[in-house]
C-alpha cells in the first residue's frame, strides 16, 4: 500500500491495546499519532514505540501527544480508553474530530458503541479485539499472542456507505498484517468475548491467577462453568441470537490455551486502578436483574472485585495527586492494558 493511501491514525488512549494495533498501522507506512499519558509520551518522543512481539522486536517510530486535540486531523482514530470513561472522552473527542473520521472501539464489554452515540454525535465501528498485550515498562509493549480483530456494525446501522467504510477499514488492518475479519453479526460476537471476560476476568483478579491456575482445579472450573452459564442466560432472555455451542468447553480451551496470561482485571488491580468490573461481571448483574434472570456468582465475583478495588482506591487517594492528561483530559487510569 502506498503512503498516500495509508490514514492519519490517532489512539486514543494508548495502552497495551491502542499500542499495539497503532504500532502496526505505524509499522506499515501509516502516519499514527498515540495519545495517552506523559511517562509514555516523552518515550515516544524521544526514542519510538518499541514493540517487542512474538514474531518481531523492532522501534516503530510515531507521534505521541498528551492531548486529545491531536487526533484532530486523524481519519481513523482507535477508540481504546477504559470503559468508565467511554463518554466523557467521547464528548471531548467529538470537540476534536471531523465529522467523516472513522472510530473504532477497541474495547472491553458489549455497550460501549452505544453509549458513545447516546452521549455525543459519535458514530463507532464496533469491534471485538483478541490480542494478549501488556506495557511492561514506559513506552513498550509485551505482545503474548493473537492479535486479531472483528468489526462491524450494530444491527440497524448498515448501509452501503457505511459497509463501504468499515471494509476500507478492515483492508487497512489486514494491509498492516493485523487479522481483521467483518463481521455479520457483531452484537454477537461482543457477546462471546463478553463471555470469556466474565467467566475469566474476576477470579485471575480476586485469586491473582494466570488463566491455566484457574482451570487446572475442579472448583474453579465449576466456578467458570457457573458464571458462562449465567452469562449466557441473560444474554439469550435479551434476544442476542447466540450459536449453539458449548461456552463452558469454549472457555476452559481458551484458558487452557493462553495458560500463563492474568486478565487485565487482575493486572488493573495489582497497579492499583481501577478496574472494568463494572462493564464485565457488573454489567452482567445489572442486565440479568433487568430481564429477572438470577445471577449470583457474577453478583458475588463482582462483588469481591469491588472490595479489592476500593482498598486500592483508598490507599491511592491517601497519595498526592499526578497531574494527567491536559488539553480535554483523560483520566490517568483509564488506558486500556492488557486483555484477550
Amino acid at each position: 500500500m502506498s503512503s498516500a493511501s495509508w490514514p492519519r491514525v490517532a489512539v486514543v488512549g494508548a495502552g497495551a491495546v491502542g499500542g499495539y494495533f497503532g504500532g502496526m498501522l505505524a509499522r506499515a507506512g501509516a502516519r499514527v499519532t498515540l495519545i495517552g499519558r506523559p511517562v509514555h509520551v516523552d518515550v515516544w518522543t524521544r526514542e519510538g514505540l518499541f514493540v517487542d512481539s512474538v514474531n518481531f522486536q523492532e522501534s516503530i517510530p510515531v507521534a505521541a501527544s498528551t492531548e486529545l486535540a491531536a487526533a484532530g486531523d486523524a481519519d481513523l482514530v482507535l477508540f481504546c480508553v477504559k470503559t468508565l470513561d467511554t463518554e466523557e472522552t467521547a464528548r471531548q473527542l467529538a470537540r476534536h474530530v471531523r465529522g467523516d473520521t472513522l472510530i473504532v472501539s477497541l474495547q472491553n464489554g458489549v455497550d460501549n458503541v452505544e453509549r458513545m452515540r447516546a452521549a455525543v454525535a459519535l458514530d463507532p465501528i464496533a469491534a471485538a479485539v483478541y490480542v494478549a498485550s501488556s506495557m511492561p515498562g514506559p513506552g513498550r509493549i509485551k505482545h503474548g499472542g493473537r492479535g486479531d480483530l472483528l468489526i462491524g456494525d450494530l444491527p440497524g446501522r448498515s448501509d452501503s456507505r457505511r459497509d463501504a467504510a468499515v471494509a476500507r477499514v478492515a483492508a487497512w488492518f489486514e494491509a498492516a498484517g493485523v487479522p481483521c475479519r467483518i463481521s455479520p453479526g457483531i452484537e454477537v460476537d461482543l457477546w462471546i468475548k463478553l463471555i470469556t471476560n466474565v467467566a475469566l476476568n474476576a477470579i485471575s483478579a480476586v485469586a491473582h491467577a494466570t488463566y491455566g491456575e484457574i482451570v487446572a482445579i475442579p472448583e474453579s472450573r465449576e466456578t467458570v462453568r457457573q458464571l458462562v452459564n449465567e452469562c449466557v442466560a441473560v444474554a439469550r432472555t435479551g434476544g442476542v441470537g447466540l450459536p449453539e455451542i458449548d461456552f463452558v468447553q469454549m472457555v476452559w480451551s481458551f484458558a487452557e490455551k493462553f495458560d500463563r496470561v492474568y486478565s487485565s482485571t487482575a493486572q488493573d488491580l495489582e497497579r492499583g486502578k481501577r478496574t472494568e468490573i463494572d462493564t464485565l461481571n457488573g454489567f452482567v448483574v445489572r442486565r440479568g436483574a433487568d430481564l429477572k434472570v438470577p445471577t449470583p456468582v457474577n453478583q458475588a465475583l463482582f462483588a469481591l472485585v469491588k472490595l479489592r478495588e476500593a482498598d486500592f482506591l483508598r490507599e491511592a487517594a491517601s497519595q498526592a495527586p499526578v497531574s494527567g492528561v491536559t488539553g480535554g483530559t483523560i483520566p490517568l487510569d483509564s488506558f486500556g492494558s492488557a486483555r484477550t
